[in-house]
């Protein structure tokens, strides 16, 4: 076990542990809470693995099968078996800085590789098993890839995407490895002694995260070891986690809320990842496995919680302490018919992949059917008047005007990205008069704790009388 506690980790333990002392009193949490600053930071080595020394038997991760199998691994398990898989991936040319193209589902080896990763200082690109091979040409050539680790069933996706880059597949039977592929399960035979190479720069990349492309080519979003590892104290806090809690977010791999709440928030908090695969959606069976597993905090998209409410709520006995929504938001039925049920309320909360939590309806506070919230502990947001560019009444007055409609504007804490990060043919302007189109280069936002104001074109916020 490489764990290494240090001044950095020391520093987030007592950040979390304000939050959580905090947790039911926002105005307190806001004014007394302050990011966490390190020059130097490797999440895996100086958090992960620290928990893993202090609590060894504590699950950090349970899956559960559609058949009722059940996986559950220590934290002492998994700090371990990233070691070993840092030290072979090592062995197969991974260094410092090499770009990961990550695509597979909710099994152990994505979470292990996760973390063997930020121990190397290696890049990860998720990526979701539903992207084509189209997709993944995109991904491979603007995202630079030099290794991909996939699931020996999707191999064949890869086969029109070319490259140079070394090819890991999982889950392979034996003797049956595709060719032109390395079998990810040769890793159980690596010494399991990892020694870093060096420190970890908190401001070097960790993650590349595509983003949907709803509108417009996918824009690739630069995140470091600080904006998400760190980051999401905030959504610490929005979920209400408490260490030894048991969370279920219904996400999946390779968009940013599966390291929103399958990763960094939960492992920040010491609680367990659960995560339940299923081919069809039940609502009963879901809360059976939620009733079984003793769930004590629960975050799903509305298109679930619209399919929970037609079942029998009541049939949880043993409802959750936390229950969350996330991805668009809930109408006021919805929330009222798990409430009458459960005698909890559900709390939106709104992010983006280029932040972590920024706005959200958090424990304690009361929630006003249809509004997002307000603004987290490490994010000053005001809301903008997109006719006079100026604050809205009520709505924080630390920022000056910005030029885009609609926008959020927020003081960039070392929970935001560093940038897009974008090769793509030059487009209209996207910042209104004056600006430069972000479709045609990589947008710096400045190093951790830079105290200018950014501009997140993304964070459209409805309506002014949605946040409050």
């Amino acid at each position: 076990m490489t764990a290494q506690r240090t001044a950095a980790t020391e520093d987030i333990l007592a950040a979390r542990e304000f939050l959580t002392a905090n947790r039911t009193d926002l105005q307190a949490a806001t004014a007394g809470f302050g990011w966490p600053h390190p020059a130097e930071f490797n999440w895996g080595l100086e958090w992960f693995d620290v928990l893993a020394t202090e609590h060894p038997e504590r699950p950090a991760l349970t899956i559960v099968e559609q058949d009722g199998s059940t996986g559950t691994w220590t934290y002492a398990e998994m700090s371990r078996r990233s070691d070993q898989l840092a030290v072979w991936l090592r062995g197969l040319g991974v260094q410092r800085g090499d770009r990961i193209l990550l695509m597979l589902s909710n099994q152990v080896e994505l979470w292990e590789t996760i973390l063997a990763a930020i121990k190397l200082g290696a890049v990860l690109i998720p990526a979701s098993t539903m992207l084509s091979a189209a997709d993944l040409r995109d991904r491979v050539d603007r995202g630079k890839a030099k290794f991909v680790i996939a699931r020996a069933a999707d191999a064949g996706t890869f086969a029109d995407v070319t490259g140079s880059f070394s090819r890991i597949c999982v889950g392979a039977v034996a003797g049956a490895v595709p060719d032109g592929w390395v079998d990810y399960a040769d890793s159980a035979g690596a010494p399991a002694m990892f020694v870093p190479d060096g420190p970890t720069p908190a401001d070097s990349t960790l993650l590349l995260y595509f983003t949907s492309g709803t509108t417009a080519l996918p824009k690739l979003v630069e995140h470091t070891h600080v904006s998400y590892p760190i980051g999401h104290l905030s959504t610490v806090y929005w979920i209400g986690l408490e260490p030894g809690d048991v969370h279920l977010n219904i996400s999946s791999p390779g968009w940013a809320k599966h390291a929103w709440s399958n990763v960094f928030a939960p492992w920040l908090a010491g609680a367990t990842v659960f995560l339940y695969n299923y081919a069809r959606f039940d609502a009963g069976e879901l809360m059976k496995v939620m009733g079984r597993h003793h769930v004590t905090t629960f975050c799903a998209p509305p298109t679930v919680w619209r399919m929970l409410i037609q079942a029998d709520l009541s049939a949880l006995r043993n409802p959750p302490r936390e229950v969350i929504g996330a991805g668009e938001p809930l109408n006021p039925e919805v929330i009222e018919q798990v409430r009458k049920s459960w005698g909890v309320t559900i709390r939106d909360g709104f992010g983006q992949t280029e932040t972590t939590l920024l706005i959200a309806n958090t424990p304690g506070q009361q929630v006003k059917d249809g509004s997002m919230g307000r603004p987290l502990p490490g994010y000053p947001v005001a809301l903008i008047d997109p006719d006079s560019s100026s604050a809205l009444p009520n709505s924080s007055s630390a920022l000056q005007s910005l030029r885009h409609p609609a926008a959020a504007r927020i003081c960039r804490p070392p929970a935001t990205a560093l940038g897009w990060m974008i090769n793509a043919a030059p487009g209209p302007p996207a910042c209104g008069p004056g600006r430069r189109s972000l479709a045609t280069e990589r947008l710096p936002v400045g190093p951790p704790g830079a105290r200018r104001s950014t501009p997140l074109l993304a964070a459209l916020l409805r309506r002014a009388g949605s946040v409050g």
